[in-house]
This record gives C-alpha cells, structure tokens and sequence, in this order.
C-alpha cells in the first residue's frame, strides 16, 4: 500500500523516543519493513545516549540516510511523553495517528490492521494491538486496558498466553504503546494531558472520550512485541511510583463529577490503602504518598471534564 510523493497519507504512527539507543533501530526497520508503510514521525525528547544522533543518521535526507521520508523532530530536554506525542499527532498529515513506543518491534501487518479495524467504527477514538513480550513472545504484555472502582488502572491479559483475548472487543482505554487515534477527536475532548508528564495520560486520554460518546476497541490481528520499562529502565522504580500516584489523583479529579467522586470515594481510598500495602514492602512507600500529596496539592492545575447530563 506505498504512496506516491505529495499524497496524503492514509495513517502517521508518531514515536516518542527518550534514551532508546538500545530499540529505536530495530523499531523502525520493523515499521517500514511492514505491509502498510505509513508516515513516521519520530519526536526526541532530549535524550542524552546518542539516539538522537543515530536518528539524525538514520533519517538524513542528503542521500546516505535509511529512512529519509521520516521526519525527526528534536526537543532540548525531556518534555514528557504527552508533548511528544501531542507535538507528532499536530505535524501528522493523515487523519489516523499510531502512536507507538521506541521499545518495540512491530508485526508485518500491524499497521495494515490497526487502520482498518479503526476506520470499520465510525464511533471509535481509538483502537488498541495486541502487545506481546519482546522477549517472552508466547506472552500477553496488554490486550488494552480497564479502569476499576478501586481508582486502579491494569493491562488486560497482563501475563497470560498469547493465545488468549483472541477477540475484537471494547476496553475503558487503548495503551498508547501502541494504539491508532482518530486526529479529528482530539480537537473536540483536547490532547493528552501535558501535566502527566508520564503515566496514566492513555487512560486519561480515553476517558475523555468515553465521556464524549466516543468508544475505545481492542484488535487482536495487530501485533505488536515490546520490551517494556525501555526508557524507565524497570518496572517499579521511585520515578515511576510517585508520578503514577500523583496523575490518579489528576485522572479521577478531572473525569469525575463531584457527586460519582464522592461516591466512589470509599473505593479509591481502599485501592490507595492497598496500594500503599503493596509499595511499601518494595521500599518505595514514601514515593507513593509523596506523589498522592503533590497531586492534591497541583490537582487545581488541571481542568475538569464538563459532565453532561444525557
């Protein structure tokens, strides 16, 4: 499905890369090696390992680069998952964008199924892949993911055969590791939420558009194989633990009405308390209040959805 130069593309898949030295490579020989070669923008977020400069190699357009037709676009220092993103899918020319993790390499016909599974559901904002394990294939890294009444939001499948969730379906929430987004929504329920930084914006992401009337879809025909942690480097870490407190403050205060947060509230404390159970043994119980606190503290920073009686 190649295009000629000056056509629109059909689909962009938009990388954020921060410190990807190790995976960017193989990720995009993966991607244009693929049935569907889309438009790929590739957005650095001020890494410091030298992938920037491979990228700037491996996308020159004076005749000795890879893959001239990517476009690099180079931040000075990390900005957050969120601006890169949100900085690819404005400069993305089609009206479907991919957004996909440095830390991955794609099946053949991932892109082909991602675009036509979103363009079957006119009343879809997002469509999520099947993501494997890089370095355990037989194994479900994400088939999408759900949000529940404890404020606690999980990866379907999460370790389970690759056999399973074999099934188109529809989840709270794509994983932006690697999901398509209808381009035309985000000017109506606004971009991913800048104040993340990192952690949890999918979620808020696709919030939003279920509140909107918007629906969210699993594909289980497009795979997708990660590393996953790439760029944290590990699954739990002080980072990691204080940011994704902090932003489910941010994802209930801005999603939920006061009556459903004061309804739900009961629910959340208990999944906090939990939570804190379970970070504490790992020795990271201080970086989990700490980022509860910074979150109500700056949750004013963000504003709420407006809930619409039906």
């Amino acid at each position: 499905m190649g295009k000629n130069a000056g056509t629109k593309p059909e689909v962009t898949v938009v990388i954020p890369n921060y410190q990807g030295i190790k995976y960017i490579g193989a990720c995009l020989d993966s991607l244009y090696g693929g049935s569907m070669v889309p438009e790929v923008i590739v957005v650095d977020n001020g890494s410091k390992d030298g992938s920037a400069e491979l990228l700037a190699k491996l996308t020159s357009k004076r005749g000795n680069g890879k893959y001239p037709s990517c476009r690099l676009v180079r931040f000075r220092e990390n900005r957050g998952f969120p601006a890169a993103v949100n900085t690819g899918i404005r400069l993305a020319k089609a009206g479907y964008v991919i957004l996909l993790n440095n830390d991955t390499e794609v099946d053949r016909d991932f892109v082909k199924n991602l675009y036509r599974a979103i363009r079957r559901r006119k009343d879809a904002f997002s469509v999520s892949a099947k993501v494997l394990s890089l370095r355990q294939p037989e194994t479900i890294d994400d088939a999408g993911d759900l949000y529940c009444s404890l404020g606690w939001a999980f990866a379907l499948g999460k370790g389970k055969k690759r056999t399973a969730y074999r099934k188109n379906a529809e989840i709270f929430a794509s994983c932006a590791c690697a999901a398509v987004y209808r381009k035309s929504v985000f000017e109506t329920i606004g971009y991913f939420d800048e104040n993340h930084f990192a952690y949890l914006e999918d979620i808020d992401v696709g919030y939003r558009a279920r509140i909107a009337g918007y629906d969210n879809i699993y594909c289980p025909t497009a795979l997708v194989y990660h590393v996953g942690s790439g760029t944290s480097g590990s699954k739990y870490n002080s980072f990691k633990v204080k940011l994704a407190a902090r932003n489910s403050v941010y994802l209930n205060y801005k999603n939920m009405p006061w009556p459903q947060l004061m309804f739900n509230l009961p629910g959340i404390l208990a999944g906090i308390g939990l939570k804190y159970g379970f970070f504490n043994k790992l020795g990271f119980g201080k970086d989990y209040l700490e980022g509860l606190k910074e979150g109500i503290r700056t949750a004013k920073n963000c504003r709420k959805v407006p809930y619409k009686r039906e």
